[in-house]
């Protein structure tokens, strides 16, 4: 059975350094959480999964296509799109000039086409939308680098959204957010699922992952752990001890399928 995306015994490299080691995680129509301590490998995969990083083994499948040797603006047209656990808005355009960003480089071939071709009504009503999806509409001509952070990391998914994501790999969204601005945030979340698109969330809010993810995948030291529903990753003894410190670390504890 194929899956929308299959990450097939990844492992990447840096010199010495190997951050992943032969990972391997399926997604398929779900809200996945990637977890793991600080270091674990979580953003590697991400970038491998995006297009930024090539592995330096393994295969990486989306819808069936393998995509590892992709650059990330084919990835990107395939149907992934992605977040940054550092907010990156265009800080001195407005937040409606962010989102109409998001249509890309075949639209825009150039800043000056970006600058031209980019306030036209089909375009606008697409940002607007999308605006009004993400509760962003009040803001849509504030200077996006004046946003508070909760806002900009709203506006990040806009972005995103705007390239039509079949698949969305969210990297700490809920980082420095209030409670109140993380519980609004998980809601949005759940709706952009609702509406059919699937979702990898990379977090080190617990509540906030255990509560909003429908299954769990769990990095230490570039390994995946372990794998499965929330309560059960929650209980897991090679999960605790890795965010503990503990020694047991490297031991491989698998949970439902696609581990």
């Amino acid at each position: 059975m194929s899956h929308v995306l299959e990450v097939q015994s990844v492992s990447k490299r840096f010199g010495g350094l190997e951050a992943l080691h032969d990972v391997s995680l399926w997604a398929d129509g779900e809200i996945l959480g990637l977890i793991g301590p600080n270091g674990a490998g979580k953003t590697t995969l991400f970038n491998v999964v995006s297009g930024f990083l090539e592995p330096t083994s393994g295969q990486v499948r989306f819808r069936e296509r393998a995509i590892q040797d992709k650059p990330a603006h084919e990835v990107v047209a395939m149907g992934i799109a992605r977040t940054f656990q550092i907010v990156k808005p265009f800080a001195e355009l407005t937040v409606l000039d962010n989102v109409l960003s998001g249509h890309g480089m075949p639209r825009y071939p150039s800043p000056r086409a970006f600058r031209e071709r980019v306030h036209t009504p089909d375009n606008e009503a697409v940002a607007r939308r999308i605006l009004e999806r993400t509760g962003l509409t009040r803001w849509a001509d504030t200077p996006a680098g004046s946003l508070p952070i909760g806002l900009q990391r709203r506006l990040e998914i806009a972005r995103a959204l705007a390239t039509e994501p079949d698949l969305l790999l969210l990297d700490e969204p809920a980082a420095g957010l209030t409670r109140q601005e993380a519980d609004a945030l998980a809601d949005l979340i759940r709706e952009l699922h609702a509406e059919g698109i699937s979702l990898i969330v990379i977090e080190h809010n617990m509540h906030f992952a255990m509560n909003l993810c429908q299954r769990i995948a769990v990095l230490a030291q570039g390994e995946v752990i372990a794998e499965g529903e929330p309560a059960e990753v929650q209980n897991n003894e090679a999960v605790i001890n890795a965010y503990l410190g503990k020694q047991g670390t490297n031991e491989v504890v698998t949970m439902g399928p696609g581990s």
